[in-house]
C-alpha cells in the first residue's frame, strides 16, 4: 500500500477535496473543548487535538436511534440509519476501541445495525501529537495502532507521513493527487513518533499489566475501595457515557398518539445509573452505588476480558476527566488493588 509524505497545504487540499466529496466529521473546537463533528473546511479540522470530549463511537452506535417502525397489525420495517462517512484524525486508542467494538457486535448474534454503519465509515487515524493530562494509553498497549484503520497520518516536523492501508484508504489518498513518496528520513522521524508515544502517553502509570486485571480483580471482590470510592459517586454515569470502550444499551417500544404505529429504539445506558439493573417487579441487582461502582472495573477489566478477550479500557483518560467527583480515574483505583495484594 501507498506512503506518501504531504506538506501542510498538501494536507489542506487534500481535506478539502475529501470534504466536497464525502461526509467528512473529524476533530475541532467547540467553546474550549474538542469535539467530533462535521468538517465543513479544511480550517476546521484539528489534528492537534488532545482527547476528544466525545468518543467516536457515537458514529457506530449513536447515543439515541431508531431501529424499527411497526402497526399495531403486526407489520414492521427496519430502520437503517447508516450514511457513508469518512471519519479524519482519529487517536489510536479510539481505534482500538472501535475494533473492541467490531469484535464484541460481530461475536455471537451479529448487531445488523452497528454492522451496516461499521462498514460504511473510512477511518483516518492519526498519531497522537499533544498527549492528554490523564491518558495511560501506552500502559494499555494503544498509544500506537497497526491496524483497524484505512489510513494512518503521522506529522513529522512540518509534513505528514500519509499511510494507506486498506483499497479503501487508497481511494481516499489518491485524492490528495500526485503527492511524493515518504522518503527514508521521514519513515525514521515516524519510527521516533512511535517510540516516543510510549512515554508521552503515560501521563498517568498503571502499576501492572493490562493481562494481570482479571486475576487482580478475581481477588479484590471485596476490597474496601469500592465502598470508600462509590461515598463520593453521584450515581450520573459520566464516566461511562464519554468511554469509548463501554456500549451498552436499553431498547424501549413508543407508542405514538393514535395508538396504531411506533417506534423501537435503543438508547445508550450506563452501569452506573440506578436503573441499569432493575428488572420487571422491582428488584434491583445492584441496588448500591457500590456495587454499581464495582460493576464498572469488573466489567471492563474481567468480564469482557473473560468472554471476549479484550480489557476494555484503552486508557483514553476520558472517564477521569469526566468524573466531577475525581474517583473514577481507572489507574487510581487498580494501583489500589495492586499495592494491597
Amino acid at each position: 500500500m501507498s506512503i506518501k509524505k504531504l506538506s501542510q497545504t498538501a494536507m489542506n487540499d487534500w481535506v478539502a477535496a475529501l470534504i466536497r466529496g464525502h461526509r467528512v466529521c473529524g476533530p475541532m473546537v467547540r467553546v474550549d473543548r474538542f469535539v467530533y463533528d462535521l468538517l465543513r473546511s479544511p480550517a476546521d479540522l484539528r489534528l492537534d487535538h488532545d482527547v476528544t470530549t466525545m468518543p467516536p463511537k457515537k458514529y457506530f452506535l449513536p447515543a439515541a436511534s431508531v431501529m424499527l417502525t411497526y402497526t399495531k397489525d403486526g407489520k414492521f420495517e427496519p430502520v437503517m440509519d447508516a450514511p457513508p462517512m469518512v471519519l479524519f484524525g482519529v487517536h489510536p486508542y479510539d481505534v482500538a476501541a472501535i475494533a473492541q467494538m467490531d469484535r464484541y457486535y460481530t461475536q455471537d448474534r451479529v448487531d445488523a445495525h452497528y454492522l451496516a454503519r461499521r462498514k460504511n465509515v473510512t477511518i483516518v487515524a492519526c498519531d497522537v501529537q499533544n498527549p492528554s493530562q490523564n491518558v495511560f494509553a501506552a500502559c494499555m498497549g494503544t498509544a500506537t495502532v497497526r491496524e483497524g484503520f484505512d489510513v494512518l497520518l503521522t506529522r513529522v516536523g512540518d509534513d505528514y507521513v500519509v499511510e494507506a492501508r486498506t483499497p479503501a484508504g487508497e481511494a481516499l489518498l489518491a485524492q490528495a493527487g500526485q503527492q511524493p513518496d515518504a522518503d527514508p528520513v521521514s519513515l525514521g522521524r515516524r519510527q521516533q513518533v512511535w517510540q516516543d508515544a510510549q512515554k508521552l502517553l503515560r501521563r498517568q502509570v498503571l502499576g501492572c499489566s493490562p493481562r494481570d486485571l482479571p486475576g487482580l480483580l478475581e481477588k479484590s471482590y471485596d476490597h474496601p475501595v469500592w465502598k470508600k470510592k462509590s461515598e463520593e459517586c453521584y450515581s450520573c454515569g459520566s464516566c461511562v457515557m464519554v468511554c469509548p470502550s463501554c456500549f451498552c444499551f436499553d431498547v424501549q417500544d413508543d407508542v405514538k398518539w393514535d395508538l396504531a404505529t411506533g417506534e423501537r429504539k435503543r438508547h445508550w445506558d450506563a452501569c452506573l445509573l440506578t436503573g441499569f439493573a432493575l428488572v420487571a417487579g422491582g428488584h434491583n441487582f445492584r441496588k448500591t452505588r457500590a456495587e454499581r461502582y464495582r460493576h464498572r472495573f469488573y466489567r471492563k477489566g474481567k468480564y469482557l476480558s473473560e468472554r471476549c478477550g479484550f480489557v476494555a479500557c484503552v486508557g483514553c483518560g476520558r472517564c477521569a476527566r469526566a468524573c466531577t467527583s475525581d474517583i473514577a480515574n481507572p489507574v487510581d483505583v487498580y494501583n489500589t488493588l495492586v499495592e494491597d495484594q
